[in-house]
């Protein structure tokens, strides 16, 4: 697993010469004669990752010195450095209500419930349920209520195909991507499902890319019973890792406590690092990137493994 971490972008560049047609001046201004205009926003990486030593525990202290930053085979100059502890988080609670996991729907909405209430401080962070079977569709809105979160998901009912792509796809464009600037936010999706997806419009790399450019990590609770590896454990496997998330294969609600305990101190524990991409692509191909911490090799670092470039 590539446990490195990449940001999505939300600056593009945008060039303006006086040849084009520009926008009318605001009522009653004038622009200088023969004067060209230049708007240069300059695209730089936000990068959010955690570093946990070979047993878990989170390492905290490290400074800027401490990490060094790839992009291919490029070394990166950090431009801004910071030790984040307490931000926000923005959740999106994914529920497979499909007939393929009937038996253990019981499972999923008690899993659901408990994260909710062990993860969620409701002054600060937010979540949203979404439910996915033939269709995708929203339960409840971003809120910090736990009480209308846990009600919208006993409510759930069992039935139809599986549209998770779709889910993930929905999730992380109309409502992770909302609050701004993302830096400020943790994002993340608990995607709970056996991973087999019969029926959603999108494929899993386009799922997949929504969610590195939404800045969101996936973690994955598998309702799978079996001591075999299915197929769909795979796919949940692969978001988890190309994310910076981790998977769980819980047998009963009670083997989760120690997890989400886990998943909410990561979400509260991390690093962030900007930097300006040298060279810069602009051709919209996606970028593997790695942060490495400096002569410690006993070190892990949990994070994306890339971005996708601005197209220009």
């Amino acid at each position: 697993m590539r446990l490195v971490q990449a940001v999505p972008f939300v600056v593009l560049l945008a060039c303006m010469l006086a040849a084009q047609d520009p926008p009318p001046p605001p009522a009653g201004a004038s622009e200088p004669e023969g004067q060209s205009r230049f708007v240069l926003d300059v695209f730089r990486v936000p990068l959010l990752f955690t570093v946990s030593d070979r047993r878990g525990r989170f390492v905290t202290g490290l400074t800027r010195d401490d990490f060094e930053v790839r992009e291919g085979r490029n070394t990166q100059k950090i431009l801004e450095f910071a030790a984040e502890s307490d931000l926000p988080l923005r959740l999106a609670i994914l529920v497979d209500s499909s007939n393929s996991i009937r038996d253990r729907f019981r499972f999923i909405q008690e899993a659901s419930i408990e994260f909710i209430n062990s993860v969620m401080r409701p002054e600060q962070d937010k979540a949203a349920v979404v439910s996915f079977d033939t269709t995708t569709e929203l339960q409840v809105d971003l809120t910090g209520n736990t009480k209308i979160l846990a009600e919208s998901i006993r409510n759930l009912r069992a039935g139809g195909g599986t549209s998770m792509y779709d889910a993930i796809f929905y999730a992380c464009r109309d409502k992770l991507m909302l609050d701004q600037p993302r830096h400020k936010y943790r994002r993340a999706i608990i995607l709970l499902s056996d991973g087999e997806d019969n029926n959603s419009r999108y494929s899993r790399d386009q799922a997949l890319e929504m969610a590195l450019k939404a800045d969101v990590v996936i973690y994955t609770i598998s309702t799978s019973l079996g001591r075999t590896e299915t197929s769909g454990d795979k796919v949940l496997k692969y978001f988890a890792s190309e994310t910076g998330g981790t998977t769980f294969f819980p047998f009963k609600v009670e083997d989760l406590s120690q997890s989400f305990e886990n998943i909410a101190n990561e979400l509260r524990h991390q690093y962030n690092i900007l930097y300006r991409p040298e060279p810069m692509k602009t051709d919209g191909s996606f970028q593997e990137v790695e942060v490495r911490v400096r002569n410690r090799g006993n070190m892990v670092v949990r994070s994306r493994t890339g971005y996708y470039a601005p197209r220009m």
